[in-house]
């Protein structure tokens, strides 16, 4: 649904009687080609269908904005005072360098 128009929304709905006749392939179709829609069920929406890479980039970009907003919350709420060196905390968790060299860690 990429217009925000009263005519993008009207396009994107789909009754659930569409379904109920057989048309689910062409409904799927039409999300592929032409994007969200939205299944009415008694005149209120039952349920948005949208292809899995639409979904994919919403929840990815919806975890994005989530870390953003943590990351402003740590960096508004930081205080130098309470924080610890690398140094200082592998000597407070008794670990030396060495121990960490054959360690293989993914950071994203």
């Amino acid at each position: 649904m990429s217009e925000l128009s009263v005519m993008g929304v009207m396009k994107a709905i789909v009754p659930i009687t569409r379904f109920n006749k057989g048309e689910a392939n062409r409904i799927f179709d039409e999300v592929e080609s032409g994007g969200t829609k939205i299944v009415m069920k008694n005149n209120r929406p039952a349920c948005v269908l949208m292809s899995p890479g639409r979904y994919e980039s919403l929840i990815e970009m919806l975890s994005d904005y989530m870390m953003q907003e943590e990351a402003e919350h740590r960096m508004a709420h930081y205080n130098p005072k309470e924080s610890l060196s690398h140094e200082d905390m592998m000597k407070e968790l008794d670990i030396t360098a060495e121990e960490l060299d054959g360690i293989e860690a993914e950071i994203e």
